[in-house]
């Protein structure tokens, strides 16, 4: 299993030993929800009622049913491994560490604070620095969408942006030079229901 995992994690150029992605998949897991959650736990007995009466199973999981919080916890590990830290930023973007700092309490850049320093998500930055236009995009993102959801939008294809007739991610987007007005009008619906 280590072999195979340190295969998957080379090929995925995840720098990081099976180990410790392992315990980062658990603390991601822990942090997540409980191993076994119950739906209804969620809710009042007014709102459970309402779910129910419209259809929605509030069961919770069989044995047997796959655990969708596998695909989140593994996208957060890979989130949490490939971002940046408050140096390698600097470097990236050929500035000092302070000026990151700013930029970060600025909104100009995304980052979480993790394990007493921050982390910073690598989508963001491009071989010739920060992503163009990101500090208008991130401008736009509700201040409750987690690090997470913002990755997910900047790293999914989106139909609305459209290079050589193809959706593509506001990150390609932004990278071919596109309007980052198109990008923050998008990600200002993060958290919406469609």
């Amino acid at each position: 299993m280590t072999v195979a995992l340190e295969t998957v994690l080379a090929k995925a150029g995840l720098r990081i030993g099976p180990a410790e992605f392992a315990e980062m998949i658990e603390e991601a897991t822990r942090r997540l929800s409980p191993a076994t959650p119950d739906p209804a736990d969620y809710f009042s007995a007014e709102q459970r009622d309402t779910l129910t009466e419209v259809g929605l199973d509030l069961t919770p999981r069989r044995p047997d049913e796959v655990d969708s919080r596998a695909r989140a916890v593994a996208a957060q590990t890979v989130l949490r491994d490939s971002a940046l830290t408050v140096g390698d930023a600097a470097q990236a973007v050929g500035v000092d560490t302070s000026r990151i700092r700013h930029r970060l309490s600025a909104g100009r850049l995304a980052g979480w604070k993790d394990r007493g320093g921050w982390r910073l998500p690598a989508w963001q930055f491009a071989a010739s620095g920060v992503l163009p236009g990101l500090d208008v995009v991130l401008r736009s993102v509700p201040s409750d969408q987690p690090p997470l959801v913002v990755a997910a939008f900047m790293t999914t294809p989106q139909p609305d942006l459209r290079i050589n007739d193809e959706p593509a991610t506001p990150r390609q987007w932004l990278l071919a030079g596109g309007d980052p007005t198109r990008v923050a009008a998008l990600a200002s619906m993060l958290g919406t229901p469609a």
